[in-house]
């Protein structure tokens, strides 16, 4: 058993999705590449892949991350 185990980052009252168990925990339980958060409430937490679906569909229909098409051109 190690003397020194390193905590994740994170204060209690502050929310995270586990992406690994597919839940909601409070203050990180689990590794920051396994996590969305921080959330100030469990219900934002609760609804963490339905945002990042959102917001991929909203990047992935901006015209800034398209601007090559937009000119008429690849850009190399």
């Amino acid at each position: 058993m190690a003397l020194f185990k390193k905590r994740t980052v994170g204060k209690p009252g502050e929310w995270y999705y586990c992406l690994e168990h597919k839940k909601v925990e409070e203050g990180p339980d689990c590794p920051g590449k396994d996590r969305f958060g921080p959330y100030a409430t469990r219900a934002e937490a609760e609804h963490a892949m339905e945002t990042a679906r959102e917001r991929n569909l909203q990047w992935e229909s901006d015209p800034k991350w398209h601007d090559a098409v937009a000119r008429g051109g690849d850009e190399d």
